[in-house]
């Protein structure tokens, strides 16, 4: 081995926090290596949202991702784990502040779904994303638990991976 190799710092590596900001609300934060606009692109391009949003681990495909990114617009995903039954999310777009914010309904779970709305916040080159769900009730949050926000720091893994591939990090000219 390679002594000098084994003394130098490990790249920092952006960090993924989930909070529980009250009854209601579950926020979850990243900082990406990459301008708001490309993260932006990743989250309403479903040829690009198809490549990170679902954790490799947990042996599920995304069998369908349709978009329409627009106040008012829908979303539906169907994803499936292995062999058992698929599974849709979908809702509709509240609001879209092209680079800078995204909101929508979570409908799949009826009247207990969250509203997500995701902030993107320019740093330098980096792009600082808040994921804020607020739940009708304390009990709809309860019910839902973080398993899904827990999960982020995969998926965030997997779009850091996508950034790069789509030059969002240093290599661009």
């Amino acid at each position: 081995m390679d002594a000098r190799r084994e003394s130098e710092p490990a790249p920092k590596k952006n960090r993924t926090t989930v909070e529980r900001r009250s009854e209601r609300e579950l926020v979850t934060t990243r900082t990406f290596n990459g301008p708001a606009r490309i993260v932006f692109e990743a989250w309403t391009q479903p040829e690009l949202f198809k490549q990170w949003w679902v954790p490799k681990s947990m042996g599920m495909s995304l069998l369908s991702c349709e978009m329409d990114v627009r106040v008012g617009g829908k979303y539906r995903l169907v994803f499936a784990h292995e062999a058992s039954e698929s599974m849709a999310f979908f809702g509709t777009y509240l609001e879209v502040t092209p680079h800078s914010r995204l909101a929508w309904t979570n409908e799949e779970g009826g009247d207990d779904g969250p509203v997500t709305t995701v902030t993107f916040e320019e740093r330098g080159g980096k792009t600082l994303l808040v994921v804020h769900e607020l739940y009708p009730s304390k009990e709809a949050l309860d019910a839902a638990g973080t398993g899904a926000a827990d999960m982020m720091s995969e998926t965030f893994a997997q779009l850091d991976e996508l950034l790069v591939t789509l030059g969002a990090s240093g290599g661009r000219s």
